[in-house]
């Protein structure tokens, strides 16, 4: 944050968790600093198994697999030097914000003691309740619904009660598509917008190939 006058605001990326069924979000974990560096990859959904197949070659039968890796950190020696404004770092550090991310990986307890009494029971659940939508959010043109595949976390620094105060957070997430969700899914919805907005950024690239000193006769 800058304390300058006239700076712009930044917008700060994170996460926030949808009820799967009605789309209401149930937890919002902002970065505390937005990450200094992401990296992204992408691979092809193509057709043909075969290298050389000529009738393939060209095809795809969805969207790619999209993957989104970066670090955030967070710090509550700040939040310490003034604990009666900030009585939760004061009392835990930081862990209600881990465990804030890392619950997107925990089934709720109640459904773990349901689950329970119905093995008791000789019961056997099939369907097992679907866990929250996960959607980073990076600014207002990338919202994307996610499974996060790889969650690390690196705890640097301690208060008396060994509460970690300083942390960063290593996440690989894998963008989910309409492949993964469908088209009416809130997640697939997401999807569709983000698809849509790549599009349209790439509408705004208007170079020919005489940019690149060639004439359409050479292509």
């Amino acid at each position: 944050m800058t304390g300058f006058p006239g700076a712009p605001r930044v917008i700060r990326g994170g996460f926030v968790l949808l009820d799967p069924g009605t789309a209401r979000p149930l937890r919002t974990v902002p970065f505390q600093f937005n990450p200094d560096s992401l990296s992204r990859t992408l691979q092809p959904q193509g057709i043909g198994p075969e290298p050389g197949d000529r009738l393939e070659a060209q095809r795809l039968k969805g969207p790619p697999h999209e993957t989104y890796r970066f670090e955030a950190e967070f710090d509550a020696a700040e939040q310490l030097e003034d604990p009666e404004g900030h009585p939760q770092e004061a009392a835990h550090g930081l862990l209600p914000v881990l465990a804030a991310l890392e619950s997107a990986f925990y089934p709720p307890l109640g459904q773990l003691l349901a689950e329970d009494r119905m093995a008791s029971l000789g019961m056997i659940e099939v369907a097992p309740v679907e866990a929250p939508l996960t959607v980073l959010v990076l600014g207002r043109a990338r919202v994307l619904p996610v499974r996060i595949t790889e969650f690390g976390v690196t705890e640097e620094a301690f208060d008396t009660a060994l509460h970690p105060i300083r942390a960063k957070v290593a996440v690989t997430a894998r963008v989910l598509t309409v492949d993964d969700l469908g088209f009416h899914h809130k997640g697939g919805l997401l999807y569709l917008q983000h698809h849509e907005a790549r599009e349209r950024f790439a509408a705004q690239v208007t170079r020919t190939p005489s940019d690149l000193g060639l004439g359409l006769g050479s292509l």
